[in-house]
């Protein structure tokens, strides 16, 4: 066995053997007994392929335990079905690892297809509430980052201060809020969706929380022109963070998304920005 060869068989063996691990921890993190199953059944295939690795190496190698410990927390945090999507995606499983050692062993093509099937079966297998309810959430907070972001750019333009425009922003985005959560419920309701309740939630907080940090600016910076350049830039960190979560753990196109979410929201910002200007003009409003 050449030098290279071995490298690739000990990096593979690694790989199965952490993997067996973060399969075992994420079989006892979730509730689903169905999910829970699949997941310990793929974790028991993995280690049958590190003792097979072992056998070829002859060493014992150790566990990634740093990798177990950020997946496992980034599954508590961010759910499961992103984490897996995203350690598919990104970081790679053992299928792909298979695939760059067929040239040399073609047995390897038996371990890259169970890898790959054992992929297929994992994303297949994963309902989580909160991408259940991805609907109700993309209402609430795409509502919330046209609304209030177009309300806080003409308040700017519109009023004198930073209190006086959290004040109005708080108001305006609080009601609408509570209005989109109700018009979410009776929406649902109306057409016999029996999770009605729990989707109006999703809406109302999703709008609520949004509502929240694209305020924060102007409670915490004197200058209001300032403090509407830093909400933008929240704007644009709120969709990107969002989007990437959506697109990741639902195989949905990321730029796409971005992009016409980033260019609605400061469209009607924009206009906002104009049409305060105007009505303060018009009106002869100073305050």
């Amino acid at each position: 066995m050449d030098k290279q060869t071995r490298a690739m068989i000990l990096k593979i063996q690694r790989l199965e053997a952490t993997e067996h691990v973060v399969y075992m921890r994420l079989a006892e993190l979730t509730k689903d007994k169905h999910n829970a199953g699949i997941l310990r059944e793929i974790g028991a295939q993995e280690a049958h392929h590190a003792a097979y690795w072992k056998k070829v190496s002859g060493v014992e190698v150790g566990v990634d335990r740093w990798r177990v410990f950020r997946v496992v927390w980034m599954a508590r945090i961010l759910g499961l079905s992103f984490v897996l999507k995203l350690m598919e995606k990104r970081e790679g499983t053992g299928s792909r690892l298979y695939d760059e050692m067929l040239s040399s062993d073609p047995e390897m093509a038996l371990f890259a297809e169970e890898e790959r099937e054992h992929e297929k079966r994992l994303l297949a297998m994963l309902d989580e509430e909160g991408l259940r309810y991805v609907g109700s959430i993309v209402l609430g907070l795409n509502d919330a980052l046209v609304e209030l972001t177009g309300a806080l750019a003409g308040f700017t333009l519109a009023l004198g201060d930073t209190a006086l425009i959290s004040m109005a922003g708080l108001v305006t985005g609080i009601s609408a809020a509570f209005s989109m959560a109700a018009s979410d419920y009776l929406s649902s309701k109306a057409e016999g969706d029996v999770r009605a309740k729990r989707s109006a939630l999703y809406t109302g907080l999703a709008y609520f929380f949004t509502v929240i940090l694209l305020i924060l600016p102007f409670l915490l910076i004197p200058h209001k022109f300032i403090a509407l350049g830093v909400t933008l830039a929240a704007v644009v960190l709120i969709i990107f963070a969002f989007n990437f979560y959506i697109a990741t753990a639902k195989d949905l196109d990321f730029k796409s998304r971005f992009w016409e979410m980033t260019a609605i929201s400061f469209g009607v910002a924009i206009f906002s920005f104009g049409l305060g200007y105007v009505l303060k003009m018009v009106l002869g409003v100073d305050a």
